[in-house]
């Protein structure tokens, strides 16, 4: 009786827990362009509220794409409301309301279970307040290892005071796969050759990227192994992640892998970029590109001066992204892992998508493929307009507008050149990239659309000729 309950609340409701994250992240976002648009927030002079808009969208997408230099613009205050937006866009609004809840001892609606439910990706409604105290916890504690870590940098460079501050700040910043950062201008050029920048921040960028659901499935198996043995064997753990986690993992390594050897290949004749440095300082800098293509978007060497096939390449890997249930975008790489997949069976003449003995579901299947083709047609769509709008090259366009999408942030230094009408096609890019487009569409569908599976008239087949 109570299951049934259940599922017929589920169904009442089963069109606000994405219309409820498409609409917290818009308010976020409205509310943090206004307080960026006050006079508290800027040095000196205040720029364009379209700026102000285009800043709080960034931020609060985790994209870290801007118009203007967030150090120069913005105050201590204003900065502030940068890493808040940060933090929050990168968790979630709705993960902190309803962490509130439980912190208050209040009870967590059914209704915002579903929610919560949709927007971290959960199956069980049950576990989703244990979840979220551990989302938050974990999300701190690393952010602060990573912000001490960072402190061995920057303290020294700027003094204590504002060496912790820039600490945290780029902490929070590559945990979220954010890509602001504080220092200027030139973002971390100045580090490139730094070891411990080179290996925190794309240590933070990976670990926000990889997803909530894999640290906990990650610490679960290895606990659980633990007790069982003493003996460390990563076979034998790597056997017993969910098909989720082994899916991410894969996928993390060899998008990582790619990436660094492509950029490596691609720029190591390229004075401009990293042809001067040593083969030691070569390989850091083509590790921490290919790490912030995690979505992050910082970066260690001038965007602008790279080679056109490395734009390229880092378009791809961009628009692949991070994986779900974390703080990274793009159309995330369980959904680009199920299309591969999907393609390697028909050419084994397989009738079902299969990994690691696991039969993945047709439903979801269909729902990647989905992702896939809306996130090509808004890329499309946007590169179409800038090459109206902008006047730069179309490889800059396609960056600049992949990059937004995904919320990535790097930039080929057109988004501070942009028209106004450029900036409202990325505005709305970021938005859709952060939210998902299967999200949007069915936060705005009709109940009868949502509910179809019960009325659906079934046809008799129909043939078509494919390519």
């Amino acid at each position: 009786m109570k299951v049934e309950m259940l599922k017929k609340t589920k169904e009442r409701h089963s069109m606000r827990p994405t219309r409820q994250i498409a609409l917290s992240f818009f308010m976020v976002i409205l509310i943090g362009s206004i307080l960026l648009t006050l006079p508290i927030s800027n040095n000196g002079e205040a720029t364009s509220y379209l700026n102000n808009l285009f800043i709080a969208t960034s931020a609060t997408c985790v994209t870290g794409l801007v118009p203007v230099v967030p150090a120069e613009q913005y105050n201590l205050f204003g900065q502030l409301v940068i890493i808040m937006l940060i933090q929050i866009g990168g968790l979630g609004f709705l993960t902190f309301l309803n962490l509130l809840l439980v912190m208050i001892r209040k009870k967590i609606s059914l209704t915002n279970k579903i929610v919560m439910q949709e927007a971290l990706n959960q199956s069980s409604l049950n576990e989703i307040p244990k979840f979220l105290k551990n989302v938050i916890k974990y999300t701190f504690l690393v952010e602060g290892i990573g912000a001490v870590l960072l402190a061995l940098v920057f303290i020294p460079d700027y003094g204590v005071v504002k060496g912790i501050y820039f600490s945290i700040f780029h902490s929070i910043s590559a945990f979220c796969n954010a890509g602001f950062d504080v220092i200027g201008s030139n973002s971390l050029i100045g580090y490139q050759t730094n070891i411990i920048i080179n290996l925190v921040i794309p240590g933070l960028i990976i670990m926000g990227g990889l997803g909530f659901v894999v640290w906990f499935d990650v610490a679960k198996v290895i606990k659980k192994e633990f007790k069982k043995t003493s003996k460390f064997s990563f076979k034998h753990l790597f056997t017993n992640f969910s098909l989720h986690t082994k899916i991410v993992l894969i996928m993390t390594v060899i998008l990582l892998a790619v990436g660094m050897i492509i950029f490596y290949l691609c720029e190591v004749n390229n004075p401009d970029t990293i042809a001067k440095l040593g083969l030691f300082d070569q390989l850091q800098v083509s590790f921490f590109q290919s790490a912030t293509l995690r979505t992050a978007g910082f970066a260690s060497v001038d965007i602008a001066s790279l080679h056109p096939s490395t734009k390229f390449m880092m378009c791809i890997l961009m628009f692949i992204g991070g994986s779900p249930a974390g703080t990274a975008g793009g159309i995330k790489t369980v959904t680009f892992a199920v299309s591969i997949l999907m393609v390697y069976n028909i050419y084994h003449g397989r009738k079902e998508v299969t990994a690691f003995s696991r039969r993945i579901p047709k439903r979801l299947i269909i729902r990647s493929f989905a992702i896939i083709t809306m996130a090509i047609c808004l890329v499309f769509i946007g590169m179409f307009i800038l090459s109206i709008t902008e006047n730069a090259s179309f490889i800059d366009i396609a960056f600049e507008v992949v990059s937004a999408f995904a919320t990535v942030g790097l930039s080929a230094s057109l988004t501070p050149v942009l028209s106004a009408i450029g900036k409202i096609v990325l505005i709305i890019l970021m938005y859709i990239g952060r939210i998902g487009p299967i999200t949007l569409i069915i936060s705005f569908a009709r109940k009868s659309y949502i509910n179809a599976s019960k009325k659906e008239v079934r046809y008799t087949d129909g043939n078509i000729l494919l390519g």
